[in-house]
């Protein structure tokens, strides 16, 4: 049987053990089980609500459900999961059985997941009956695809999920599994577009938890949290699942876009104490004509991350709810924040200090580290980091540099040691959170009849917060508009995820170049 984790925080950091025969659903489900919670509600979505000893229930069916379809431990599913229940039951049953999740954005396109899939592997996929369409036509060309399940009242002719739970058994012995087994992937995007399947361990999610969950952010047993940010992030699974789960809180699942209004909702409804959210919605929900009063709430601490948060939101936000919000950075690769602002030591502008547990540098175009006020790119030395991506040798080489990892982003440290976000190091744009590759909005511009040559690049709203800005070199013949321009957006839109597409288009005779005809992005971004 798997031994549960423990954690020493008299210690900075504290010291976190993590036996070697572990897996890491049966310490979130097991160490609230033995501390008594069994009756205390886990989680809470939109159809209703579920306690841990019913959680518990729910992954040992979920096991028998992959046990009994023939999937083994090592074997891969897809997760496309809305945040309901489901998500909870079906992420940590297939851990538990040692079957490794994939949880995959739900916001994505076919041809994504239809590399995913293929990339993966994946013997069975588990998705939202609302998702279904974006893997109708693509699921019969995968033939190492054996089962798929769907999750809602019409299976649309597959298997229903809640059919299957039904006829399992809800005991189930966990898989021997050990600490550094792979656990889940989460895909990640790189500069070309194309999504990395980002590897993940079993010691991983409880590493983050008691690093940062417990002494940063301060959560506690008798939390409710919210986030607006989904589990299939990197920073929403810790958010809305591993860190409530290792102090046994509450969490509020909402399967629906994280709109003002939606937002507002579970604030008022559920009357959450932390609330997770990022930059763009932060900003979002300031201007909203239904901003709560301070007490309608029971708010006591707001994190945020994805994107740098721009200092007169979170000071905007603190007058008028009398909360901080924690601004940090996280990744996929690192699986959460590693560097935050603290409770009571908040400095809007910078991204905080080093979370205890993780080393940071900041290393120069010499490769030297550089020295305080110098801008130089972010790596991070921690516990949680990523082992690879899969059949991405050269991409895994380049950012897990042995203890260190490459972030991609570039900062700079005061004397103080707080550090300020200062872009990325290649031209990746990151919008709500998630990296948006140039390339791919530029390509797919340029399959419009009217475009001849596209550049995209970052360009701040009146909020500070990043979006993409095109610039269009028509063909011969087309005549600028704003109606053309509408429907240029629009073409994004029906080529890529909607949050991809350029909020600003602006009509240019030419695009800067270099003498061997590339783009030269940086003299478009003043």
């Amino acid at each position: 049987m798997p031994q549960l984790s423990t954690a020493d925080h008299r210690f900075s950091p504290p010291r976190v053990e993590v036996p070697r025969d572990y897996n890491a659903a049966w310490d979130l489900i097991q160490r609230n089980l033995q501390a008594g919670r069994g009756s205390k509600t886990a989680f809470i979505d939109d159809e209703g609500s579920c306690t841990y000893s019913e959680l518990a229930a729910r992954v040992n069916r979920f096991g028998n459900v992959l046990a009994g379809l023939g999937i083994g431990q090592e074997e891969r599913v897809m997760l496309c999961l809305l945040d309901t229940i489901d998500f909870p039951t079906a992420f940590l049953g297939a851990i538990q059985a040692g079957v490794v999740p994939i949880a995959a954005n739900t916001l994505l396109t076919s041809a994504d997941y239809d590399f995913m899939l293929g990339d993966s592997r994946a013997r069975a996929l588990v998705v939202s009956e609302a998702l279904w369409p974006q893997f109708e036509a693509i699921v019969g060309k995968h033939p190492q695809l054996r089962h798929v399940i769907v999750s809602g009242a019409d299976a649309k002719g597959r298997l229903r999920l809640s059919d299957l739970m039904a006829k399992a058994a809800d005991a189930f012995e966990p898989a021997p599994t050990t600490c550094d087994d792979m656990c889940f992937w989460l895909y990640s995007s790189g500069s070309t577009g194309s999504p990395k399947g980002t590897v993940h361990l079993h010691s991983h999610m409880i590493q983050t938890a008691e690093l940062y969950a417990r002494p940063v952010l301060g959560i506690r047993e008798d939390d409710v949290v919210f986030s607006a940010a989904k589990l299939f992030f990197a920073y929403g699974l810790g958010n809305g699942l591993t860190f409530p789960m290792s102090v046994g809180a509450t969490a509020v699942l909402m399967a629906e876009r994280p709109t003002p209004q939606a937002v507002f909702r579970r604030l008022r409804e559920r009357q959450p104490t932390i609330f997770y959210g990022v930059p763009t919605l932060f900003a979002a929900l300031l201007v909203s004509p239904e901003l709560p009063k301070k007490e309608e709430l029971r708010m006591r601490m707001c994190t945020s991350a994805g994107e740098a948060l721009p200092a007169d939101i979170g000071k905007r936000w603190t007058e008028h709810f009398g909360v901080e919000i924690l601004d940090g950075i996280g990744s996929t690769e690192m699986l959460h924040i590693f560097l935050s602002n603290r409770p009571g030591e908040v400095r809007y502008g910078t991204t905080g200090k080093a979370v205890p547990g993780y080393a940071l540098r900041l290393i120069g175009e010499d490769g030297q580290p550089v020295g305080d006020g110098e801008i130089g790119e972010l790596q991070i030395n921690g516990p949680s980091s990523a082992v690879m991506y899969w059949n991405q040798r050269e991409k895994s080489r380049h950012t897990f540099m042995g203890e260190w990892t490459r972030s991609g982003d570039k900062y700079t440290r005061d004397a103080d040691g707080y550090y300020q976000y200062c872009g990325r190091t290649d031209d990746m744009l990151k919008v709500s959170g998630i990296y948006v590759s140039p390339f791919e909005v530029e390509a797919a511009l340029m399959t419009h009849e009217a475009v001849l040559e596209a550049a995209v690049v970052a360009h701040a709203d009146t909020d500070e917060l990043v979006k993409p800005k095109a610039f269009v070199v028509l063909k011969p013949g087309m005549t600028a508009s704003d109606a053309l321009a509408e429907a240029l957006k629009k073409h994004v839109k029906d080529k890529l995820a909607p949050y991809k597409y350029p909020r600003w288009l602006e009509f240019v005779p030419e695009l800067p170049k270099t003498a061997t005809g590339k783009i030269q992005r940086f003299k478009l971004r003043g």
